[in-house]
């Protein structure tokens, strides 16, 4: 019975160390137990877990190899082992590259992506898409300004990776959208994110061969899933022709091979795609594939483990790796003759851009085990020298035009002109339908249609949320490549936004009603002219235009009044309300007309400033008339005074210095929009410099009034 306790009290032990993560005491007092008491499948195998943990993996690897002797281990058996190898891999390279921001990092696979992803110059190229890391291909715009391939928005989540605003669903096509061949060079399909006609244009013209390319690898991909691998293999072949540098397409040719059995041409293309990146897992996956099913399992499992450190999440690869682990130690097994049968030879290291993994057999295992992986040196060599393993240039770099440099040569302005204004496309924005104009034109369009001027699409969408951002590639690729041209348009446009910011001429004139000096004023807008001149004056930043009342001779009275725009609330129908408050009178010195609105000079009117007697009988006739008025809006009755407060506010009070403001107390402009006055004495009063006047004129309508109100019937 003593023995049973013993074991129990060494487990116990060996189980508190794991709990404190002490590895090695807990590798330490397993050893002790075995010695002690003989092998045990379960302590080997808990023995080999410890070692892995303290990085002792030529140990480990013998007591696997003793646990496999004492019973056939599973593929579940080995997790231990490589999720440790993947963690020394990782932490040595840290260590190496100074941090964890030190170049060629190793990094899980971004879930956001497509899947296999290491920047290289195509993903960091203005022109390369920010999912896959390709140069774009169908490129299609998020309403946040972010442009990426069409197919990878297709696969990502809802969210735009590079803002992390909503990448919302687009409406897909619609009947009788009207989209002609002539407007896009990509055929509508049902997908939900419209290609950018303006860079599909672009791509097309200044990468003819990487466009044919991919879209001979869209219709293989296509080809592939309805099973047809045959004609997939051959589309593939076509595209690598084009391009035969192609990482990507490399790694589905091998696929493809795999599929069809063919494991040597798998093989030969898993080397070339292993070669030109290293650091991505796909080449080593396919490779490892090939070479599994050939039967070379030491060299399959080289390349798992490369696929497992460089993306420890893909727990398929993770299953395979156990299993050919499984694999290496029953064939050792299976040799009963053969003694100190044991793997004693693991490796890991990270060398500049190369992974390397090196696990060999010991000398006394059965030759059919001796196949060696390369060796570290000569397998680093490999990746520095390709064409050990090529003709010369065979796994050169791509040409700097593969990685997204564009040819100058081909850059030429008119493809970046607005099809509204026939101008450089200044602030671009992209409608949902795929077509790019300046943001100025596109919203002086929808000022009279909803529709897309191009393809006739609604995008009434736009008119409630004005969510259109600019779209940055367009705009950068103007930047780089065409900056005089750019100049010379945004030369232009500052010379119109100071024309229309001026606030004396050409002033934009809203001729509806009377309004005055610091009294609300609401605005209904819906007619596409007001529409127009409400966001100039929203762009220009003066917020400011003005309101006088129609006159028949001349289309607007010769005074009246500037309002400030203080919110704006927009209808999916392109009305808008706008909120305004009066600031100053003005006097209309000429009459025009600009984009379908009326336009004035003008000058602004200032009350005549009065000094002594004259001063004090004006403070005593302003007290006085503003007691008569508090009098008259106090006996009024309660229905209305309330629709008087809801719609104008409370009276203002008293003033003590009637003269501090250039157009007198607010409280004369409060009654004087109160009082039941037509329009033409409203005018008179507003345009009025006296203070004086304008108090005496006010207390003869208080009078009169008052008087209506009390005359009896």
């Amino acid at each position: 019975m003593e023995v049973p306790s013993a074991r129990t009290e060494m487990l116990q032990l060996a189980d508190e160390a794991l709990r404190v993560k002490n590895d090695e005491l807990a590798a330490g007092m397993y050893e002790f137990r075995l010695l002690e008491l003989g092998p045990e499948r379960r302590v080997c195998l808990r023995q080999a877990d410890d070692l892995c943990r303290c990085d002792r993996f030529s140990e480990a690897l013998e007591a696997y190899q003793k646990a496999a002797e004492l019973g056939r281990l599973r593929p579940e058996d080995m997790q231990t082992l490589l999720d440790s190898i993947t963690t020394s891999i990782r932490s040595k390279e840290m260590e190496g590259s100074g941090g964890p921001q030190g170049p060629g990092q190793l990094r899980p696979s971004d879930p956001l992506g497509p899947g296999d992803e290491e920047e290289d110059a195509a993903g960091r190229s203005p022109l390369g898409c920010g999912l896959c890391l390709r140069l774009l291909f169908e490129p299609a715009s998020l309403p946040c300004g972010h442009s990426f391939c069409r197919r990878c928005l297709e696969q990502a989540p809802a969210k735009c990776r590079l803002c992390k605003l909503p990448a919302a669903v687009l409406p897909g096509p619609r009947a009788g959208a009207g989209s002609t061949a002539s407007s896009s060079p990509v055929s509508p399909t049902d997908s939900s994110f419209r290609p950018n006609v303006v860079l599909c244009k672009l791509m097309e013209k200044w990468f003819p061969c990487e466009s044919r390319a991919r879209r001979l690898q869209a219709e293989a991909e296509a080809l592939h899933q309805s099973r047809d691998f045959m004609g997939a293999l051959k589309l593939i072949g076509q595209a690598l022709s084009l391009v035969p540098h192609d990482y990507s397409m490399l790694c589905k040719r091998a696929e493809l091979y795999v599929t069809l059995g063919k494991y040597e041409e798998a093989r030969c293309d898993g080397d070339k795609a292993c070669a030109m990146k290293p650091l991505k897992a796909k080449g080593h996956f396919w490779k490892a594939e090939a070479l599994a099913k050939m039967g070379r399992i030491e060299e399959a499992l080289k390349e798992y483990l490369y696929c497992f450190a460089l993306r420890p999440e893909w727990k398929a690869v993770k299953v395979k790796a156990q299993k050919s682990l499984v694999n290496m130690n029953k064939s050792v097994v299976e040799e009963p003759h053969e003694s100190n049968q044991t793997l004693t030879k693991s490796k890991i290291t990270l060398r500049e851009n190369s992974l390397s993994v090196e696990l060999a057999p010991s000398s006394s295992i059965h030759d059919s085990c001796k196949r060696k992986l390369s060796s570290e040196a000569e397998f680093c060599e490999n990746f520095k020298r390709p064409n050990k393993m090529a003709k010369k240039d065979e796994f050169a770099p791509f040409t700097s035009k593969a990685h997204g440099e564009i040819p100058v040569h081909l850059v030429d302005p008119s493809d970046f002109e607005c099809s509204l204004c026939m101008r450089l496309f200044y602030e671009p924005v992209t409608t949902s339908c795929g077509h790019t104009f300046c943001l100025r034109c596109l919203e002086r369009s929808l000022d009279h249609n909803s529709r897309c001027p191009l393809c006739k699409e609604n995008v009434a969408e736009y008119l409630e949320t004005r969510a259109f951002g600019k779209t940055f590639l367009i705009e950068d690729l103007i930047v780089r490549n065409m900056p005089e041209e750019l100049k010379e348009r945004k030369k232009f446009h500052e010379e119109e936004m100071e024309e229309l910011s001026n606030l004396t001429e050409n002033v934009p004139i809203f001729v509806c009603t009377m309004s005055f000096p610091t009294i609300p004023c609401p605005l209904h807008v819906f007619e596409p002219r007001y529409r127009l001149m409400i966001r100039m004056c929203m762009e220009t930043g003066t917020k400011q235009f003005g309101m006088c009342v129609g006159n028949e001779l001349k289309g607007f009275a010769d005074y009246g009044c500037m309002l400030e725009v203080r919110d704006v609330k927009f209808f999916p129908d392109g009305r808008s309300v706008v909120d305004t408050v009066g600031k100053r009178r003005f006097k209309v010195l000429h009459h025009g007309r600009r984009d379908g609105y009326n336009t004035a000079n003008i000058e602004y009117l200032v009350d005549k400033k009065v000094e002594g007697e004259e001063y004090n009988e004006l403070v005593s006739l302003s007290d006085s008339v503003y007691d008569q008025a508090f009098n008259w809006f106090k006996s009024l009755k309660d229905d209305m005074r309330t629709q008087i407060l809801n719609h104008f506010g409370p009276m203002p009070g008293k003033v003590p210095i009637p003269q501090l403001s250039q157009d007198g107390p607010a409280w004369c402009w409060w009654l004087l929009a109160v009082l039941p006055l037509e329009s033409r004495a409203q005018l008179a009063v507003l345009s009025m410099t006296s203070l004086k006047n304008r108090l005496i004129a006010i207390r003869r309508v208080l009078v009169f009034v008052t008087r209506k109100r009390f005359r009896p019937l």
